[in-house]
């Protein structure tokens, strides 16, 4: 069998759900017998996603091997199961940097290297090994942004002369935007009519659209996308909001999507196991009881508005976990700076049946953060930290319960003498060279578990392997006095003598983590943390 190569393209407009339609795609294929992968080619010139702000892109994902990746990445691992690393992620960044250093190490023979078709010919050479290295019968390749975008232009390139090269291997989808303007009463096409006529401009013809909108499509509009798009009536793919993102795979089932893109590569499949995705939906759509969140993050505000994508991965896992106990979740937004401006504010935090305070750097918001530990710490809120979340926790404890009243992190104060979070030698000297980008502790690394704490009971095992992305950790002079008072070590990672994981003693949850457990949760397998924290939360939204 020929190895085919499937790209997901955005029409009109970005943040619709294209990353969504890839990892749907690749679960379609799977449900079918097929053994798949995924690759998101993303057009900044970054080498990665680490050096970009969370309310910029969105969050930064971490492979298992370290890359610091688009959130799409997450989606891929969620809905697939499989693991992505460093050669599922592409950007203009890495091709350029890799053409260029080819070219000063005579790599091309002396010829001149050309924009075209050398960055292309990158390109594909980056999917054909990501192919390779899984072995995948069919490889589904999302291109960030749009097809209007100019930056877009080498990526669609290298796709049209994958297309030229293997005609009956290579499929398109784009995923367009249909507006319904609320004063005209109905959907319009002709946006995704234009992106559609864009795509063509560079040589490529889509073999479906998947129309993104508030309301399903009426079979007028897939006529007359259909017509105007030269696409059969059939390869219009309606994909309405949905109340849960789980749900995608089996609405496109149901219009056998995944039928007519096997049909359209050349391949049969007697398989179709679908009956796993069937149950997580009817787990989502009956759960029993909703518990209350809260976020206590910085990443949220965008102006005036939210953006939920810095925090991706903690929100799903969260989800991930409630589905495991059969109820719902209700998110807040828990804003630090409140905090910081009126005390009186901290009361809000006994509304919600567990917090949770994710990652992040720098200083602003902190003061804020430390009052609400204190608070939930005291009321017995059932919390969770993760990373800075975790270190934020071991700084309030110091201060408010060993009496060590300037305790701080080195990232807030580099001079401090009270340092309960510190940087290794290591990774002073990156930040001192200014090596930011790529140098942080990045990547699984194995984590020891105390014996009848919680969290081991949680894993149910004495070993696990978590993901991390910080430079600034526990300062073990401070171990012992904390363990004293109550806030023990629960997890260690041996070869560096690393505090992992703090639990706090006669609590009904208060753990925090330094690594991000988020990464490791998929909705048929929760995070065993995030079970834990949400069977609290859901005992406090009882009581």
């Amino acid at each position: 069998m020929n190895k085919k190569f499937v790209f997901v393209v955005g029409g009109v407009m970005s943040s619709v759900g294209k990353g969504i339609a890839a990892a749907s795609t690749a679960a379609l294929l799977q449900a079918r017998g097929f053994k798949v992968t995924n690759i998101k080619c993303d057009m900044y010139v970054n080498i990665d996603a680490g050096t970009i702000r969370p309310t910029e892109h969105g969050e930064v994902f971490v492979g298992v091997d370290g890359v610091e990746a688009d959130q799409d990445l997450g989606n891929y691992e969620r809905f697939t199961g499989q693991s992505m690393t460093a050669i599922n992620y592409v950007t203009t960044g890495q091709v350029y940097q890799e053409v260029i250093r080819r070219e000063r190490n005579l790599e091309y023979g002396g010829e001149d290297v050309e924009v075209v078709p050398d960055i292309p010919n990158e390109i594909i050479r980056r999917i054909y090994l990501a192919q390779e290295k899984a072995a995948a019968d069919v490889t589904v390749i999302e291109f960030g942004g749009t097809v209007g975008e100019y930056q877009v232009l080498l990526f669609l390139e290298a796709a049209r002369m994958m297309k030229l090269q293997h005609p009956d291997d290579v499929a398109f989808i784009m995923v367009s935007y249909l507006p319904y303007p609320k004063y005209l009463g109905e959907m319009k096409t002709k946006p995704t009519q234009f992106a559609v006529r864009t795509l063509n401009s560079a040589g490529i013809q889509a073999d479906f659209i998947i129309a993104r909108g508030e309301k399903e499509l009426d079979e007028k509009r897939k006529k007359n996308l259909a017509y105007m798009c030269n696409l059969k009536e059939d390869h219009v793919i309606s994909a309405p909001d949905l109340p849960s993102i789980y749900e995608v795979p089996l609405a496109f089932h149901v219009q056998n999507f995944d039928t007519k893109l096997l049909k359209t590569l050349g391949l049969t499949s007697q398989v179709s196991n679908f009956s796993a995705w069937e149950k997580l939906v009817h787990t989502i759509k009956h759960a029993q009881e909703t518990v209350k969140i809260g976020i206590l993050g910085k990443y949220f505000k965008t102006g005036d508005f939210t953006l939920a994508d810095s925090y991706i991965s903690v929100l799903e896992a969260v989800k991930h976990a409630c589905w495991a106990h059969d109820c719902a979740v209700a998110f807040a937004w828990i804003d630090p700076e409140e905090f910081e401006e009126n005390d009186k504010n901290l009361e809000e935090l006994k509304k919600y049946d567990g917090v949770i305070c994710p990652g992040g750097f720098g200083s602003r918001g902190v003061e804020g953060i430390l009052k609400a530990l204190k608070y939930i710490r005291e009321k017995k809120i059932p919390f969770f930290g993760l990373c800075h979340g975790m270190q934020l926790a071991c700084i309030e404890f110091a201060r408010n319960v060993l009496g060590i009243n300037k305790a701080t992190s080195a990232e807030i104060d580099a001079e401090s003498a009270d340092q309960i979070i510190h940087i290794n030698p290591h990774q002073l000297k990156n930040v001192q060279n200014k090596k930011y980008g790529g140098t942080m502790r990045l990547g699984s690394y194995d984590v020891a578990l105390k014996k009848g704490s919680i969290v081991q009971q949680a894993y149910g095992t004495e070993k696990a392997s978590e993901r991390h992305r910080h430079r600034y950790e526990f300062n073990n002079v401070y171990r012992e006095s904390m363990e004293a008072a109550g806030l023990k070590v629960v997890g260690l990672n041996k070869e560096n003598d690393l505090v992992e994981i703090v639990e706090l003693a006669n609590h009904p949850f208060y753990v925090g983590t330094q690594f991000h457990p988020e990464f490791e949760s998929t909705p048929f397998k929760p995070q065993p943390l995030f079970k834990e924290f949400i069977n609290a939360s859901s005992m406090n939204n009882k009581r």
